[in-house]
């Protein structure tokens, strides 16, 4: 335990500096291309957001290369991501290299850059809404337990899973996605230059791959994350090796950092329920 505990310090001191060289960077004279990674479901948008900010502001930086894997998350965050690229767009090339998925959410980021590569297996568009809603009214009844509340107006209480979904309540939640599905809808037209019917036409929920996107113009060109950081480099009208910076580590508890480079965590959280963009 002794060597590993050792051996996990040094790893995490190694990424600490590493992770300050990388912000250091920043304020380099010479020319460089930001990395922007966006991983995973998307649940929070505040550190991707700043690091967007960062790249924007830093005049070193011509460029920068966003990398999706995303299958999509929550709506908000997406939202707020998607606009921080698009004002990075209006200042620098940006150029968004799709993994194996940037559907949903991870389109939703894509849609304002200048340039969107896919590769012709990605699955992405998924341009839709969904409030997922969990009912366990007959249950309760069947164990013999009843529930009484009070609120404050017959649209409170919309979507408690302890009775069923009255017809008011269910057009009034079904107004909140569809609005949330027409900011969506709007956002993809407005990055990608198109009518809005043309939009509407393929913004059913359903996905695409990377090919089929291309044919609908939910995409520019089909390539690995190797083209889109050639394509960036001619938009930025650079060439030869140009380096990039990443951002850098966010900051984590101490012990965190240890037993994460054992390969344990101290997270258990699971997704919660709401309003998703799929």
């Amino acid at each position: 335990m002794l060597i590993i505990l050792a051996v996990a310090l040094f790893s995490g001191a190694a990424a600490f500096f590493h992770s300050t060289k990388l912000s250091d960077r920043l304020s380099s004279s010479d020319d460089q291309i930001g990395i922007v990674r966006v991983e995973g479901v998307i649940m929070d948008s505040e550190s991707l957001v700043e690091w967007i900010r960062d790249l924007r502001n830093e005049p070193s930086v011509k460029g920068v290369l966003i990398r999706v894997n995303s299958p999509g998350g929550a709506v908000t965050p997406s939202q707020e991501i998607s606009r921080a690229v698009a004002r990075l767009a209006k200042q620098k090339p940006v150029v968004v290299s799709m993994s194996s998925a940037a559907a949903s959410g991870g389109y939703y980021i894509s849609a304002p850059a200048t340039c969107i590569f896919a590769n012709p297996s990605t699955i992405t568009g998924s341009i839709g809404v969904i409030m997922e809603l969990t009912n366990v009214a007959d249950l309760m009844e069947k164990i013999g337990v009843k529930r009484q509340s009070l609120t404050s107006g017959k649209l409170k209480g919309a979507g408690t899973p302890f009775r069923k979904m009255t017809r008011d309540e269910r057009e009034y939640l079904q107004s909140i996605v569809d609005d949330m599905h027409d900011q969506f809808v709007r956002a993809v037209a407005k990055g990608r230059h198109m009518d809005l019917k043309e939009v509407r036409a393929i913004a059913d929920g359903r996905v695409f791959t990377g090919r089929q996107a291309r044919t609908v113009g939910l995409v520019d060109k089909l390539g690995g994350m190797e083209d889109a950081a050639a394509e960036l480099k001619s938009l930025c009208g650079l060439s030869g090796s140009i380096p990039t910076v990443e951002q850098p580590e966010k900051k984590r508890p101490f012990i965190e950092r240890i037993m994460s480079n054992i390969h344990i965590t101290l997270d258990a959280t699971g997704l919660p329920q709401g309003l998703l963009v799929r």
